[in-house]
């Protein structure tokens, strides 16, 4: 019997027109693919995990890749998920070998995700919000207006102007309902004036308003919107940040190493009261599928990767509008 093998690839997926949040903008989605090839019942299968590298967390495709083709030894010794948990920090690497793993046991054992990670029912169907670009209002109100039939949309914003660009919104789209990203781009004076106007016109969230590592500034804040933590939350040892200051946790798999660790942040969040949201970076299907699993009876979805692309994997999670459907066996799980 043949050991398991490490197959990586960087690939890159053009975005439908350009992607803009308060820290820069782009036209293409850098993924690194981790592919584990092994023997299974009938002969050789293989399990896959995507993953994007984060400049913002000091990724590069180069960085990640380099980290997981030192673990090609270890996988071919057979390497699990426990043992991956202790070898590599939380972090994009980290999660595509984690849903690599995840994927190549359920083609081995012939069991979904689902029941693996002890899940009750089979993953249902989730609405995801739909994601605005920060740009002028004019021209968000313009993109709102065509997006108007999304229950649930998602600005990004930037910091002054940020009102108007929310107004334009929910002019052009008065039913859907609202949250809004800040990407780290507000400062604690905007947070306290626009909180009381954001509210009156309906938003829901408001994530990440502050840089990470001010978190203390939010403790005792009265503002009128709840408040979701991104950048400020990667993996457990994020927790005890949070509790106080920020009433919804988004979990991302890039910045919680994989899917085992998201699932006991989740549980681990709930406990402590924190509603949880599953978000993504602009990535292929391959990506939303662990997450998609992870997002089931989540306060908040954010799985809107492919829908933001030119181009998605084949197979892909199949969207009706942005209800995202349980991605297909022969993609992952």
């Amino acid at each position: 019997m043949p050991p398991p093998t490490l197959t990586i690839r960087a690939e890159t997926f053009p975005i439908r027109g350009t992607f803009r949040i308060s820290r820069g903008a782009k036209t293409e989605a850098h993924v690194v693919t981790a592919l584990v090839t092994a023997d299974g019942p009938d002969g050789p299968v293989a399990g896959r995990g995507e993953c994007v590298p984060y400049a913002r967390y000091g990724e590069t495709v180069a960085g990640v890749v380099a980290d997981l083709e030192v673990l090609a030894g270890a996988v071919a010794a057979g390497l699990d998920r426990a043992a991956l948990q202790t070898l590599m920090p939380p972090g994009a690497a980290r999660n595509a070998l984690d849903c690599a793993l995840w994927d190549l046991e359920a083609k081995q054992t012939g069991m979904p995700v689902w029941r693996l990670a002890g899940l009750a029912r089979p993953p249902a169907p989730l609405t995801t919000a739909f994601t605005l670009s920060v740009d002028t209002a004019e021209n968000m109100g313009r993109a709102a207006r065509a997006a108007q039939r999304c229950p649930l949309l998602k600005l990004k914003l930037t910091g002054e102007g940020d009102l108007e660009r929310v107004a334009a919104v929910r002019e052009n789209a008065p039913r859907s309902r609202l949250m809004v990203d800040a990407n780290e781009g507000w400062t604690l004076d905007q947070l306290a004036r626009y909180g009381p106007a954001l509210a009156a016109l309906g938003v829901e969230l408001l994530e990440q308003p502050l840089p990470a590592g001010q978190d203390a500034d939010l403790a005792g804040q009265d503002c009128p919107i709840p408040l979701g933590a991104d950048e400020s939350v990667h993996g457990m040892d994020s927790l005890d940040t949070l509790v106080g200051r920020y009433q919804v946790a988004n979990i991302k798999l890039d910045k919680t190493g994989g899917l085992t660790e998201a699932l006991a942040l989740k549980s681990a969040c709930e406990a402590a009261g924190l509603k949880v949201m599953v978000g993504c970076m602009v990535a292929t299907s391959l990506s939303m599928a662990p997450a998609h699993l992870l997002a089931q009876g989540a306060a908040f979805v954010d799985l809107d990767g492919p829908l933001l692309l030119a181009r998605d994997r084949d197979p892909g999670i199949t969207y009706d509008g942005t209800t995202a459907n349980p991605p297909p066996s022969a993609l992952w799980g």
